[in-house]
């Protein structure tokens, strides 16, 4: 059915024109224009009378999302001087108002109104892609997976002419260049879409050898998956992300735990030490430069990761418990920095997804992240024990996983490629199944002939 392409191409194009945070305007706003039917009819669907029930699992994550658009809206809503003066760390703005001797007008609770509004914007290709999934069941798990799969091996191909052509192959001015950036403009990010590709590969076997009927297609689908797992493996290398070098090992383990046949004992001890792995992964990550790729010189002070957690750690102090508004990192960021330390590049995020949070929305943003891992907790939990095993489930899980923990480090869910990615594994594993539609043919009435 047309209806079962509809979210795994939206993906596919979220994928090839998402992959950059503060570039790539025009094809973020073509983006952003794609998915507003996409969300229109699925909204549209969920209202209609008579329709499918949905399980509690999905509700939780429509009314999750809600609250996250909620929340965005919420900061836009002007307040009266006598409200948002009091709101922490608003001193400064006030006094610029009285030394302009301006009267002090309303205004919202973030500090940066156009910001929030373009993040706003921002949500719309994750929101589609979920809505997409978990209410018309416009979807195939495995035309997602091969969605993932295909613009994977297509951003290999792509990061291996950007070495060999230079700057004409890149698809972003500010980019890292120099590196296999595949699709995207930072070199982390195409390596989170690359660790994203290894369970998915490993689902889409496992579904395509139950629907094999010979030992020949069985034989030709292992060697196009070994094939794949080389791409990838050459995409890691030749990409140079610490990230994507230190989170591989993890997930390669987690994929072959999840899809592989092992000895309860040596499960256990995989799992210890996969555990032990993404731990030191992230450590490591954390404490190096902001950049983080194989062999990169070393970043001066003022551009670490320790530099830029320690810096906006100590902004979001001064603006909890509400924060500093949705979109207002930059100019927040900027109050902090020491002059000393302003150099003709500046720090476009925090490069913790999780401080970053914390600044903007205070402790309402990160109650309401730690409600969402609390869900995905638990359907990680629901998937893994259940009697038969949902593979693509399974995958979206670990992939999920590997973009959560890579955002402790750095900003791969700021570009709509990766946050369309986490969209579709969190509607994988909400257990929504796609649409099929009912037979208008009346059953047989059988008669007893006496």
């Amino acid at each position: 059915m047309i209806r079962h392409a509809v979210t795994p191409l939206y993906l596919l194009a979220c994928l090839l024109l998402g992959g950059a945070s503060a570039a790539g305007f025009t094809a973020n706003l073509l983006l952003q224009l794609m998915a507003i039917p996409l969300i229109g009819w699925s909204l549209w669907h969920l209202l209609q009378p008579g329709g499918p029930p949905l399980s509690r699992s999905v509700r939780a994550v429509i009314a999750l999302t809600g609250l996250l658009v909620a929340v965005a809206l919420v900061q836009l809503i002007p307040l009266p001087p006598s409200v948002w003066t009091k709101l922490p760390g608003r001193e400064a703005v006030v006094n610029g108002y009285r030394l302009l001797d301006i009267p002090l007008p309303w205004l919202p609770l973030t500090l940066t109104p156009d910001g929030a509004r373009a993040s706003l914007l921002w949500l719309l290709p994750a929101i589609a892609v979920l809505l997409g999934i978990v209410i018309p069941g416009a979807f195939r798990a495995r035309g997602i997976a091969w969605a993932i799969i295909a613009v994977t091996v297509a951003s290999v191909a792509l990061g291996a002419l950007q070495l060999l052509g230079g700057e004409s192959a890149y698809l972003y001015r500010i980019t890292n260049y120099g590196v296999a950036v595949g699709f995207f403009a930072n070199a982390n990010h195409n390596a989170t879409l690359l660790l994203v590709a290894i369970p998915f590969l490993a689902a889409l076997q496992t579904a395509l050898l139950k629907r094999s009927k010979s030992p020949r297609s069985a034989s030709a689908i292992r060697l196009l998956v070994i094939a794949g797992f080389a791409v990838i493996l050459v995409g890691l290398a030749i990409n140079g992300s610490l990230a994507g070098l230190g989170l591989g090992v993890p997930v390669v383990m987690t994929t072959w735990l999840a899809f592989g046949r092992q000895r309860p004992v040596l499960r256990r001890l995989v799992l210890a030490l996969t555990v032990l792995l993404s731990v030191a992964a992230v450590g490591f990550i954390a404490v190096s430069p902001s950049n983080n790729l194989f062999g990169a010189q070393h970043a001066n002070v003022e551009q670490s990761r320790q530099t830029s957690f320690a810096l906006t750690l100590r902004a979001a102090t001064n603006y909890l418990p509400f924060g500093s508004g949705i979109g207002s990192f930059q100019p927040v960021y900027r109050t902090q920095e020491p002059l000393a330390s302003v150099y003709n590049t500046y720090m476009n995020h925090a490069h913790s997804d999780w401080i970053e949070l914390l600044l903007e929305t205070g402790i309402v943003g990160i109650v309401l992240a730690a409600v969402v891992l609390l869900w995905w907790a638990l359907r990680v939990r629901v998937n893994w024990q259940a009697e038969e095993r949902e593979p693509f489930a399974q995958a979206a899980a670990i992939a999920s996983a590997a973009i959560l923990l890579h955002s402790l480090v750095d900003y791969p869910l700021r570009t709509a490629a990766i946050s369309a990615v986490f969209a579709a594994c969190i509607g994988l594993m909400s257990g929504a199944r796609p649409f099929v539609k009912r037979s208008r043919t009346l059953p047989t009435a059988r008669h007893i002939s006496l």
